[in-house]
């Protein structure tokens, strides 16, 4: 025992060097800098830290500030009245669209996370083995990540119109007494939505994981072939846990297209009629006829809570067992 504890301090002090060995190279580094290079520093990152902060934190704190008042905007209430947790209590109690806009918004996340990711993951193994035509496939399947979620509605709008809609015209049911109404009827026009939301989703999934595929190590797969393990066997068990960083950037990727999903649906509805989504709540509210900051802020904080109530669970299982393993 006394020898353990006399050895304690000879390995911090053995430490320490090394330490300072490791550090020494990121002082020489900015010791080299002149004081130009550290203005210019200075400006690359503080200009988009600036921006950043104006554009996105103000607003977010702005919007929970707000989330406790009750104002209607420039024109409407001359000031802004605080009313507590009132507009929370609204929206959980008496307004009727919120709870279908919330079923809807779980559902189409559910869809990304359960059948497009998979499927973009799909993509990415195929196309990661070398075949002819890779370019062609990669830039195929990436198509629709270019195109805005607005041109993704009016596409959906050229497939499923009653009439002149391309799926009816294939069906033969164009006319009044057969017609498919897809657009029209509530469990139907949010599938519709959902399956051109998982083609665009797909796209970007697929581009994520190859990137992925290709910086795994091959001598993994390797090692796992020599000890007998298939194809299946290999992936799951050792290429996609290698891919931790990725499968993070997945989720987080995917919950917020599932969250923000408003162009899609407001395109092909206005998002009514079974295609209720928070984000269409909040922009009725605030925008809206009947102008209600505080209340949509209310609904925008709701998002905002339930995205980060999948996120930062993940986020820090995630990083506290590479700390502990590290």
């Amino acid at each position: 025992m006394a020898h353990t504890a006399a050895a304690s301090p000879a390995d911090s002090v053995a430490a320490a060097p090394r330490r300072e060995v490791r550090d020494r190279p990121a002082r020489r580094r900015l010791s080299l800098l002149t004081r130009q290079d550290k203005l210019v520093l200075a400006l690359m990152l503080g200009i988009p830290t600036a921006v950043h902060l104006f554009l996105v934190w103000m607003p977010a704190l702005a919007s929970v500030l707000l989330s406790f008042t009750r104002w209607n905007g420039v024109g409407g209430l001359s000031t802004i009245e605080f009313i507590g947790l009132k507009n929370y209590t609204d929206i959980f109690t008496i307004y009727p669209p919120f709870w279908p806009a919330l079923a809807h918004n779980l559902i189409w996340l559910a869809f990304l996370i359960f059948v497009a990711t998979p499927f973009g993951m799909l993509l990415a193994v195929l196309l990661d083995r070398e075949i002819r035509g890779l370019a062609f496939y990669q830039s195929a399947f990436f198509l629709p990540v270019v195109l805005s979620l607005a041109i993704i509605g009016f596409i959906v709008d050229l497939f499923f119109a009653p009439e002149q809609g391309l799926v009816n015209n294939v069906l033969g049911r164009t006319q009044q007494g057969n017609l498919i109404d897809w657009l029209g009827t509530p469990n139907l026009n949010l599938a519709a939505v959902m399956l051109f939301a998982g083609w665009r989703h797909a796209g970007y999934i697929m581009i994520l994981y190859l990137a992925g595929l290709k910086s795994v190590d091959p001598s993994l797969r390797e090692a796992a072939a020599i000890d007998g393990a298939n194809a299946r066997q290999t992936f799951f068990r050792v290429v996609f846990p290698a891919m931790q960083s990725i499968n993070v950037v997945v989720l987080v990727i995917t919950i917020i297209e599932a969250l923000r999903a408003f162009d899609l649906v407001y395109v092909v509805n206005k998002g009514r009629n079974g295609l209720e989504l928070i984000s269409v709540l909040v922009t009725n509210n605030i925008i809206g006829e009947a102008s209600r900051i505080g209340f949509g802020s209310a609904l925008a904080v709701i998002l905002l809570v339930i995205s980060l109530g999948v996120i930062v669970p993940y986020l820090w299982r995630t990083f506290h067992a590479d700390a502990v393993t590290a």
